[in-house]
């Protein structure tokens, strides 16, 4: 992950995003460990969603056709699993904006480094459609909106946007001699 910029086409959701909608208690068996495993994982992101939702993986690719996620408030709601931001990291999203996340999930996003946890003020889903595209720029804590003018301005991550682009909370102290390579 490119710690100045995340840009991409984004994928519009609600409040109250659950784990469940994010990958089914079904798939929780698929060991990510393996590379097999984490292609399936990704293959499967949003498989709880409503049947009448917009499709969120590419039938053909087995990837999300988006990059970056926008939710309301309390994203990643209800389990602890884990499998969840995996998941939406193998399906190649790279962030997830939303107004709010659910306190474990945004842990589980810093600690696998799958996806940046990125929250707002305001709900952006209001203002942008599936498809637009954004830039969410870490260093300056903003997201330009597709007009390229105007920008929103987020919460800063201070050293979590390292630990993310590391791969995770383990490479990351890796990566400053906090614990040995392997």
């Amino acid at each position: 992950m490119n710690e100045k910029v995340i840009e991409g086409k984004v994928y519009i959701l609600g409040n109250d995003i659950n784990t469940d909608q994010i990958l089914t208690a079904e798939y929780m068996k698929i060991n990510p460990a393996t590379k097999e495993g984490y292609e399936e994982l990704g293959s499967l992101a949003m498989s709880g969603l409503s049947e009448n939702s917009l499709p969120f993986v590419n039938k053909s690719t087995k990837k999300s056709n988006y990059n970056i996620i926008v939710a309301g408030k309390n994203f990643g709601c209800g389990s602890s699993r884990e499998h969840a931001p995996i998941a939406l990291g193998s399906s190649g999203i790279k962030a997830v904006i939303a107004e709010s996340f659910a306190r474990i999930f945004f842990r589980n996003c810093i600690s696998t480094g799958e996806i940046l946890p990125v929250q707002v003020s305001q709900n952006l889903a209001k203002l942008l459609r599936t498809g637009d595209i954004v830039t969410i720029i870490p260093s300056k804590n903003e997201i330009i909106l597709p007009n390229k003018i105007d920008a929103i301005h987020f919460n800063d991550l201070g050293d979590l946007i390292h630990i993310v682009s590391a791969g995770g909370l383990f490479n990351y102290a890796r990566k400053i001699n906090k614990i040995p390579n392997r």
